[in-house]
């Protein structure tokens, strides 16, 4: 029995030897270790926070050697406090370079939509450039082989527009029925005006100012009517074509002889632009 109680006085002992020994766990090095571990693990510590990550753990491993050796209690909190407000510094530090780095990001993305959005409106402005300008040598190239058309019809501009004479030959003296030979000047003009759907004429009858005005302005319709109903016959549609009488009242020259007045026998073709648009009356 008193061997019993001997072996629990020695071990009793050395547990108090053993308290003795074990160095108390402050909670303020647990939390100021907790603090540098998490700012250790962040990805951009090193680059950001590197200066306050180093004194955090100087701190935090003065504050451990300091417990482990039983030192005041207060200098280790003290040590303690030190590492956990480096480590929060760091970690401050590190959410502002993660800020910089989002925006910078943003940025680089808003950039990259401008710079897209430029190029493509750069590439829409030349392609619309592009087509601008094959579409004026297009019309040109039209313009230059309508001309070369109206010139195979020996019509002239005028403030009318494209006007084409036909002569007095075409009809027999006094009459406005048209002669064999004007069937291939009709049919050109009806290829003519097949090929340009959009363009009208007006024909207009002018006679010299022999005998009375209104047998003139007659005969200046028929003589009109004469050509319109040619050209109908080519294929024309009739509401394409405008027919008017001037009558003895539009001479290119004097009727004081007989080529003068014979320049003033004529029907002339008057041509509307594309659009069916004529000039004046």
């Amino acid at each position: 029995m008193n061997r019993m109680k001997q072996l629990g006085a020695v071990m009793a002992l050395a547990a108090l030897a053993a308290c003795a020994t074990t160095p108390t766990v402050s909670p303020e090095v647990n939390e100021a270790k907790a603090k540098v571990d998490t700012l250790a693990q962040q990805p951009l510590a090193a680059q950001a926070a590197n200066e306050d990550l180093v004194a955090a753990r100087s701190a935090l491993s003065q504050a451990q050697q300091a417990q482990t050796k039983r030192e005041d209690p207060e200098i280790v909190a003290h040590l303690a406090y030190l590492a956990s407000r480096h480590a929060d510094i760091g970690l401050e530090r590190v959410q502002e370079a993660e800020a910089r780095a989002r925006i910078n990001k943003a940025e680089a993305q808003r950039n990259a939509v401008v710079l897209e959005a430029r190029a493509a409106e750069a590439k829409s402005a030349h392609a619309e450039a592009q087509a601008a300008s094959e579409s004026a040598v297009q019309a040109h190239a039209e313009l230059e082989d309508l001309q070369r058309q109206y010139d195979a019809l020996a019509a002239k501009q005028t403030d009318r527009g494209m006007v084409l004479t036909l002569g007095d030959v075409l009809f027999d003296t006094a009459q406005a029925t048209l002669k064999a030979g004007a069937a291939t000047t009709m049919e050109r003009i009806a290829a003519f005006l097949k090929e340009h759907a959009g363009t009208r004429v007006r024909i207009e009858g002018h006679t010299d100012s022999v005998g009375s005005e209104a047998y003139n302005e007659d005969l200046s319709r028929r003589r009109a009517q004469a050509v319109a109903d040619s050209l109908t016959g080519f294929g024309v549609s009739s509401d394409r074509i405008d027919v008017v009488p001037r009558g003895e009242g539009f001479p290119v020259v004097g009727n004081d002889t007989a080529a003068g007045r014979q320049q003033n026998r004529r029907v002339e073709v008057v041509f509307s632009n594309p659009e069916g648009s004529f000039a004046s009356n």
